[in-house]
């Protein structure tokens, strides 16, 4: 299976390339069939390898971080699978709710409540921030 198509990488090549800082919407979902790995992938670095987003291992810790495409090809499972991509997965949500919700759950869920309520909770803690106090004084 091609992990990434040519229309994955365009839009994961745009969102690595944005100049500021953005909470984009996962691009693509890829799994290890024969265990708990999954990768949610927002954007690709301009080598063409280095890929962002959520990892999680299965070990009960999800976090942000990169990871290799190449090295995502070559896995081969004990059954002799590769990674596969999910083709059905749509993102509903930018990537710190889904971040936030595996944080609680102890792994990348797609559970609709909880990722409602992780955006909910988000959303609310944002607006109640006070002014970052380290910015200078604006005269």
């Amino acid at each position: 299976m091609i992990l990434i198509t040519d229309e994955l990488r365009a839009r994961l090549l745009a969102n690595g390339a944005a100049d500021a800082e953005t909470d984009h919407a996962p691009v693509v979902k890829l799994f290890d069939p024969a265990g708990p790995a999954i990768w949610l992938l927002t954007e690709l670095d301009a080598d063409g390898d280095t890929l962002f987003g959520l990892c999680d291992l299965g070990f009960g810790f999800p976090e942000l971080g990169s990871v290799s495409l190449a090295e995502l090809e070559s896995i081969k499972g004990p059954l002799g699978l590769g990674i596969e991509r999910d083709l059905y997965f749509k993102a509903r949500f930018p990537l710190s709710v889904y971040a936030e919700a595996a944080r609680s759950a102890g792994q990348i869920t797609e559970a609709e409540r909880l990722l409602r309520q992780t955006a909910e909770a988000l959303a609310k803690s944002h607006s109640e921030l006070p002014p970052d106090a380290a910015e200078p004084e604006r005269r």
